[in-house]
């Protein structure tokens, strides 16, 4: 019963601080408010916020602006094998004073029995610095692929890993659809 109330007063009023500070937050560092809203909580705990996780046509960073240009997450083709000639992954994530310092950023295709179809791709080196005065910091991620091949029909994934651990997973979808007779 205590975890429904906690899970409900979580998703919409925000979350209970003194539950959770009573298992993470040495006593002298504990907040004075009973409610926090979800966003402040995160800051406070550490922890990186993706914020936007999209496969897409192409994408741009216009001074810290994401635009995206075609998000997709189905590919049909008439024939299999087949060749996307074009993509890019576009990420949008939120840094806190917690996530100082040096990361990795991993991107990986994915076929559905968990597979890579890109095992070769390098590796991210990020370095997340922050002012003083600031609390957070946004980066945009913006990472072209071409000549994507697709052997099979079914499920696929772009697997989003910072530091090795999986942080986020963009679905894709890839069907075989028979051409219409004219």
């Amino acid at each position: 019963m205590v975890a429904r109330n906690f899970q409900r007063r979580s998703w919409r009023f925000g979350i209970d601080v003194k539950e959770i500070q009573a298992l993470i937050v040495p006593r002298r560092l504990r907040l004075k408010k009973k409610f926090v809203p979800i966003p402040q909580i995160r800051g406070l705990i550490g922890g990186m916020n993706i914020q936007v996780a999209v496969l897409c046509d192409a994408a741009t960073d216009d001074n810290g602006k994401l635009n995206l240009l075609g998000a997709f997450d189905t590919i049909c083709a008439p024939q299999m094998p087949v060749m996307h000639p074009q993509c890019a992954v576009a990420l949008r994530v939120t840094f806190t004073t917690g996530d100082e310092g040096k990361h990795t950023l991993q991107l990986n295709f994915m076929d559905a029995d968990g597979r890579s179809i890109m095992p070769n791709f390098p590796s991210i080196q990020v370095e997340v610095t922050l002012p003083e005065d600031i609390h957070f910091v946004t980066r945009n991620f913006i990472v072209g692929f071409q000549q994507l091949k697709f052997a099979v029909a079914g499920l696929y994934s772009v697997d989003v890993r910072f530091d090795g651990q999986s942080q986020a997973s963009i679905p894709l979808q890839v069907r075989h659809v028979q051409p219409s007779p004219v």
